[in-house]
């Protein structure tokens, strides 16, 4: 199952998601790969792959044609592994306007990987070639929506970006659901915004929210997830929460292994 962490708002909580999600996917023992398709590599910060150990990194697959498994690297999370990125991606989104199959050039490299359980995309914050190239690549697609007032704007765009991408690139894809995020329940604007979501999107709004935690900020830092930077730290109990309700809605059990 691929799965792209889409939206081209930044700041909204694509690559926290990415992450903690991928790590609770890893804990119950599924084979998990981590693709930063992001020049700011936060992904790959977020597990403790330094600049120095990004060689070759996405930008060579993508652009150099560099096998993918060359630049998979694994994680001090057993079962996940990481395709890392460097600020050097960001002149792929030129570099590739005249390559063939520049669509596809994603969806390329994972088909020669071994198979995963799941693979998730980070994708930047823009709806540019990089971004379309993890669309094409993908089954499905999460929606992290902060919860402020500015959340659905721009969400149409995106959903319009994916219908066209399905109905001209990749037909098996689909939306997967919007997960909300950055939520602080203190706040009566922020419950305002969560109301005004649902009551626009529908059941596609996953009911697990991920709120305000101090400590999902703090664990990039240290190279770590949140999830084991620390386990029981609110943000860390939401992703879990969120693996569980994804995990449901594919009809795939979800058992913390121990």
């Amino acid at each position: 199952m691929i799965i792209a962490v889409a939206n081209q708002k930044g700041g909204v909580g694509k690559t926290t998601t990415a992450v903690n999600l991928a790590t609770a996917l890893a804990a119950i023992g599924k084979r998990v790969l981590v693709v930063d398709s992001d020049p700011q590599g936060n992904a790959s910060t977020g597990f403790g792959v330094g600049r120095k150990d990004r060689d070759p990194s996405i930008y060579q697959v993508l652009v150099d044609g560099v096998p993918a498994a060359d630049a998979v690297r694994d994680t001090v999370i057993p079962g996940l592994s990481i395709l890392p990125a460097t600020p050097a991606l960001a002149g792929a989104e030129v570099e590739l306007v005249d390559a063939d199959r520049r669509s596809n050039r994603l969806a390329d490299a994972l088909a020669s990987l071994p198979a995963f359980d799941f693979v998730l995309i980070d994708c930047p914050p823009s709806l540019g070639l990089i971004t379309v190239n993890a669309l094409v690549a993908a089954d499905a697609v999460l929606v992290p929506l902060q919860s402020e007032f500015f959340a659905l704007e721009g969400l149409s765009q995106l959903l319009g970006t994916i219908e066209r991408v399905k109905a001209g690139l990749n037909r098996r894809l689909e939306l997967l659901g919007i997960v909300l995020t950055m939520v602080d329940r203190r706040n009566r604007l922020s419950d305002q915004v969560c109301a005004d979501v649902r009551a626009v999107m529908g059941a596609k709004v996953l009911k697990t929210q991920v709120p305000r935690n101090v400590r999902l900020s703090e664990a990039p830092s240290h190279g770590l997830p949140a999830l084991i930077y620390d386990s029981r730290c609110a943000g860390s109990e939401a992703y879990l929460a969120l693996a569980r309700e994804l995990l449901d809605r594919l009809d795939t059990p979800l058992v913390v292994a121990n």
